[in-house]
Parts: structure tokens; sequence; C-alpha cells
């Protein structure tokens, strides 16, 4: 089985700055993609980033771009999200997902959420 835990929510005033993290723990060989998603109440779910196993950052929701920065540490089996300027509208409950590739009875790919952190951002 995999894990995923993210660290790194809490309350924060406008304009301010958090770092999430996202570990993966289990049968790992290793991780392709990772990315960061949001869900805010009565709002669908939306990645707002995404890293190749390369450190790659082929994607940002256009409302964060210039503010969020996405890194990975592949050797910690961890993801980061750098959270910059942030505002009320950023209030969410983000998480991670990660594309792993288990060990086992031989190497198999799938997909993990993890559960989310909330992030609140005040006026």
């Amino acid at each position: 089985q995999v894990q995923l835990v993210e660290s790194g929510g809490g309350l924060v005033q406008a304009g301010g700055s958090l770092r999430l993290s996202c570990v993966a723990s289990g049968n790992i060989y290793s991780i392709n993609n990772m990315a960061w998603y949001r869900q805010a109440p009565g709002n669908q779910r939306e990645v707002v980033a995404r890293i190749d196993r390369a450190g790659n950052t082929d994607y940002y929701v256009d409302s964060v771009k210039g503010r969020f920065i996405i890194s990975r540490d592949n050797a910690k089996n961890t993801a980061y999200l750098q959270m910059n300027n942030l505002r009320p509208d950023d209030t969410a409950v983000y998480g991670c997902f990660f594309q792993v590739i288990q060990t086992g009875i031989g190497l198999r790919v799938t997909d993990h959420w993890g559960p989310g952190t909330q992030v609140t951002v005040s006026s």
C-alpha cells in the first residue's frame, strides 16, 4: 500500500506565504507525476500545479501563476508547494496526487490522492 500525508496548512493573512509538503510511504519503486490540487466548499477539485519526475513543471492553473511554485525531492518521495502572496480566494483544502510505480509482485502504476490540509487566508 501507499500513503500520502500532507502538512504545512494553516491560517494566514492575505499577502502571506505557506509551504505545503506531501510525503509518500509504502511499497514505492519510484514516482512519476506529482501534483497539488485544491477544493473549496461548493467547488469542484482543481489541479493547481503539476511536476514530472525530471522536475519539469508543466502546469499551473492561471490563478496561481507567478505566486505558487511546485517542487519535488525524489530521494524523499516528497512534493512541495510554495504559496506566496496568498489571497482569500486561495482558501481551500489542498492535497497532493502522486502517480506511483509500486513494488510487489512485479511493478505496477497506481494513482494516489492525499486527504488534504486546510489553508485559510484571511482578508
